[in-house]
């Protein structure tokens, strides 16, 4: 069976009280909702944990920026790990601001030995705090810098083999990538060190007219269905994630989204 999970949302709430899903296997939340809050948002993410297990995934660690580390940002981290065992933690590969200035946006970094080695040393630090290998996701990017000397994908596979982190890779953003930037996906997906991607993001994105906007508003495309079933010939027992976080459908259209993701897994693997 395929190990499939959707994201935890407050839309949601009161449904799954109620219904419980069974086709479902886990749900990733995103861990800055939660790290302020001990009213109902913490209530049910104790209700569903003791159902399901549990991923993590942030959006504002901002581990290509150069300012220090957050501190209190890693300590309520640290907090909720120690409280919920989640089975994954993960961010993204990116930066999102300035010291005392969010901008709440995931932005690139440059491919570069120089930005290799600053985001290198803050992961050994941050996996040393929070006592296990961090998850990072490949970002969507709309711009990039002249001064990059790798491809991204030799980025994270150096990153990898220097720091021991392990990769969530978002298949919808490597599509968007490639449109935006002109590349064959295949050979991004060939070249990622797939011994150490421990997830799978699916999601939807809309059609800009110039390029593909990653907005997790939509159904997922059959280009990205497409490099999805081409990538899991290699990652047998990997979880995959049905990412929607804008314009949220009902929990039943999402799950029925979600297990299509299932049925080209078993293709490939429920032999």
């Amino acid at each position: 069976m395929c190990n499939i999970g959707v994201g935890l949302r407050a839309e949601h709430y009161s449904y799954l009280e109620k219904n419980p899903p069974t086709n479902i296997k886990w749900f990733e939340v995103i861990s800055e909702n939660y790290m302020n809050s001990r009213g109902r948002p913490w209530d049910i993410l104790k209700f569903i944990r003791e159902k399901y297990p549990l991923a993590f995934h942030g959006v504002s660690l901002s581990i290509g920026s150069y300012d220090p580390l957050n501190l209190d940002y890693l300590e309520k981290l640290k907090y909720m790990i120690d409280v919920f065992d989640p089975f994954i933690v993960s961010d993204h590969l990116c930066w999102t601001g300035l010291p005392d200035s969010n901008f709440h946006n995931l932005l690139p970094v440059p491919y570069t030995d120089k930005s290799l080695n600053h985001i290198a040393s803050k992961l050994d630090k941050i996996q040393s705090i929070l006592g296990r290998p961090m998850v990072l996701e490949n970002p969507t990017a709309y711009v990039d810098y002249k001064e990059s000397t790798y491809t991204e994908w030799e980025f994270i596979k150096k990153l990898v083999e220097q720091t021991g982190c392990n990769i969530l890779l978002d298949v919808n953003n490597v599509y968007v990538n490639s449109v935006n930037f002109n590349y064959d996906p295949k050979v991004y997906l060939d070249h990622i060190p797939k011994d150490k991607v421990v997830q799978i993001h699916l999601a939807g994105y809309t059609d800009m007219g110039d390029f593909l906007f990653d907005t997790h508003s939509k159904p997922v495309y059959p280009e990205v269905w497409d490099l999805f079933s081409y990538v899991i010939k290699d990652l047998k027992d990997v979880p995959v994630l049905l990412e929607w976080d804008d314009d949220i459908p009902a929990f039943p259209h999402l799950e029925e989204e979600a297990l299509k993701a299932q049925k080209i897994w078993q293709r490939h693997h429920d032999r």
